[in-house]
């Protein structure tokens, strides 16, 4: 990430990946969605009374994917739930030459199979890291308003 041409494709890898992430939890498989973080990763979920779910910090990949999977069984999110996480105006900013760090605001929306309606809206703050295998997250945490 030293020259700008680097940084630019870097910034354009992130930006793809916290899409991927929303798109993933939404449709998509959760072995896709666990190759989106390192194995020590951690999620920090935001307070949200109106959710049953925990409010104690995630943390491993596999921890991750089974928060995933204990959101879909409950029918929070993911295939068939009719539910979107929009994530937009980004702000990434390398943190060294193998690490980033990203805000961005995410909205989340509930019966986008007929009228949609938001259910809530907040940041993300992230931190990333380059790998083998290209840009994966590190740390998000998840706050709301």
């Amino acid at each position: 990430m030293t020259d700008d041409n680097g940084w630019a494709n870097d910034h354009v890898a992130i930006q793809s990946l916290l899409g991927r992430i929303a798109h993933l939890a939404d449709t998509g498989d959760l072995a896709d969605y666990r190759d989106c973080f390192i194995d020590d990763a951690e999620w920090w979920p935001p307070r949200q009374p109106t959710v049953d779910i925990s409010e104690e910090p995630i943390r491993g990949s596999a921890a991750l994917v089974a928060g995933a999977q204990q959101r879909r069984d409950k029918g929070i999110q993911g295939p068939g739930t009719n539910t979107r996480h929009v994530v937009s105006t980004f702000d990434i900013e390398p943190d060294g030459p193998d690490r980033a760090r990203s805000r961005a605001y995410w909205r989340y929306y509930v019966e986008t199979d007929s009228t949609p309606r938001l259910h809530s809206i907040g940041r993300y703050d992230d931190e990333l890291v380059r790998t083998a295998d290209g840009w994966r997250m590190r740390i998000r945490k998840v706050s709301r308003g």
